[in-house]
């Protein structure tokens, strides 16, 4: 867009002449944007009918043959535009289809939906007051909300809203470093200790991924060992810290796990914090799976101890189902953030403004284009209240213990660990009748391990269902079923374990 300049008005040169900001543009800017709310409804709509398929699947070369997806110099007409846009959601993954138990994100939240349109419309940034003053009071609110959930006394600390956990991980390993050696910050990681720091061997990957962004090193996460169930065995981390000690090593972190991806175990979170407090080092939980059970009364004691935390990730677009993205990282310690991060830009930041300047956020976070990512949940609890997210929780955990009763003894079903479900991770392996009352063999287990992903495949041309698999130390693939679309019913889990059984009876 450009505007050339004649003696006495504006002519604007537009791709598209009669939509806004184009003089007049108005009645065609509202068809055509109708028309785009027209084709999002109709997905929204079929999003919920489990007559549709949760996808359509085609191959990458297919689908790249089928249309054509390249850039060209000249403009497309509208009604191509229009099409651009049916074409991407027919292919698109239904997430919030009830019978889509793939990711730990799934349903699809009206509210949630309208803020999230709101905020692009909006289009502004998270940095200052100034650009984007409503948005930063709900942020500040809404995370002094959370805050409280964890335990910390009149929600107490700061925090942030990142692109997702493992940068709100990375963002607790930051200021856990910044807290134990300050100097890091100018010097960088010459000017200090060998650093070391410690998680599960279940955790989830993105620890070590900030370990290795922070210049840390991945050989500096230490792994702790797992009980049966996925759960931190807390005297081999006091074992491994003691260790650590020794050679000459620094340990500043500890990332506990509330929720891990494939087990969905609970740390035990009390005795990480004794051993923290006893060797002074930073407690981090990682509750991107799981704090969402803090706002239910009936779940919430498996994350008892994360009150005793120095920081806590909590996703909120997994199981509260709030829309991608929505990512928050808690601090205790207020004003640290701040230290660590902040730059003094004075384009950005200047200490003139004629406002309280707390709420300019940008200078303690690691981006400077931040996205609104606040409003979406700030407004879902407005509609549904912590009650709300509540029942919606209770839901799918209760979702998760029918799948486990329906499974644990039926024939064709083993178990990955015994007992309930922590969390709404069932883990289990479906045995084809080639399979059953064959003896523990490495053939049996060379072949059972092709039977999760033929199945997953099945599924996806099928178009019926999505769940994940995958292998876990010596364990071979696996099914990992999650819950957390409120929309499942117990008629969609009968349905995935008919299905699973079509799909694989002849394996």
């Amino acid at each position: 867009f450009f505007f050339l300049r004649s003696t006495d008005m504006n002519f604007y040169i537009s791709p598209f002449p009669d939509l806004l900001p184009t003089c007049n543009g108005e009645i065609t800017t509202m068809s055509f944007l109708q028309d785009v709310v027209d084709i999002l409804l109709q997905y929204v709509v079929k999003s919920f009918d489990r007559s549709t398929k949760v996808i359509d699947f085609h191959y990458p070369n297919e689908l790249l043959q089928e249309y054509n997806w390249e850039l060209a110099d000249q403009p497309q007409t509208l009604e191509e535009i229009l099409l651009n846009c049916r074409t991407t959601l027919k292919y698109a993954i239904k997430t919030g289809h009830p019978r889509y138990f793939n990711q730990l994100s799934t349903g699809l939240d009206m509210v949630g939906l309208a803020a999230d349109w709101l905020t692009s419309a909006a289009n502004t940034n998270m940095f200052t007051y100034e650009i984007a003053p409503v948005f930063v009071l709900l942020e500040y609110v809404t995370l002094r909300k959370m805050r409280e959930m964890v335990g910390w006394p009149g929600g107490c600390g700061d925090g942030i809203f990142s692109p997702g956990g493992a940068i709100s991980n990375m963002y607790a390993m930051l200021i856990a470093r910044f807290k134990m050696f300050p100097e890091v910050k100018e010097k960088g990681m010459a000017a200090i200790p060998r650093l070391v720091a410690f998680t599960s061997e279940h955790s989830h990957f993105s620890v070590k991924k900030g370990a290795a962004a922070l210049g840390i090193g991945t050989d500096s996460v230490i792994l702790i060992r797992c009980d049966e169930r996925g759960k931190m065995i807390p005297s081999d981390l006091e074992r491994r810290i003691v260790e650590a000690k020794q050679k000459g090593f620094v340990p500043f972190l500890v990332s506990a796990t509330a929720g891990t991806t494939v087990y969905g175990a609970f740390d035990p979170l009390i005795a990480i914090a004794d051993i923290c407090k006893k060797y002074k080092i930073w407690m981090h939980v990682d509750g991107a799976w799981g704090g969402g059970l803090l706002m239910s009364r009936k779940h919430k004691w498996k994350l008892n101890g994360i009150e005793r935390a120095n920081s806590v990730t909590w996703n909120p677009h997994k199981m509260m189902g709030v829309p991608l993205q929505c990512s928050a990282l808690l601090v205790r310690e207020e004003g640290l953030m701040q230290s660590c991060n902040q730059m003094h830009a004075s384009y950005l930041f200047q200490q003139d403004k004629h406002y309280d300047l707390s709420y300019d956020t940008g200078d303690k976070a690691l981006q400077c284009g931040r996205h609104v990512d606040v409003f979406k949940l700030w407004l879902m609890w407005r509609a549904k209240g912590t009650t709300g997210f509540e029942a919606q929780i209770d839901k799918c955990l209760e979702l998760a213990e029918y799948l486990y009763n329906k499974i644990k003894n039926r024939e064709g079903y083993e178990m990955v660990f015994d007992g309930k479900p922590q969390h709404t991770n069932v883990c289990f392996w479906y045995i084809p009748p080639s399979l059953r009352g064959m003896e523990d063999s490495e053939e049996r287990t060379s072949r059972l391990m092709k039977v999760a992903p033929v199945i997953k495949a099945r599924m996806m041309e099928y178009g019926t269902t999505m769940v994940s698999y995958q292998p876990l130390g010596d364990k071979v693939n696996f099914f990992r079923m999650v819950i957390s679309n409120p929309a499942a019913t117990h008629q969609d889990i009968d349905f995935l374990i008919d299905e699973i059984e079509r799909l694989g009876q002849d394996l």
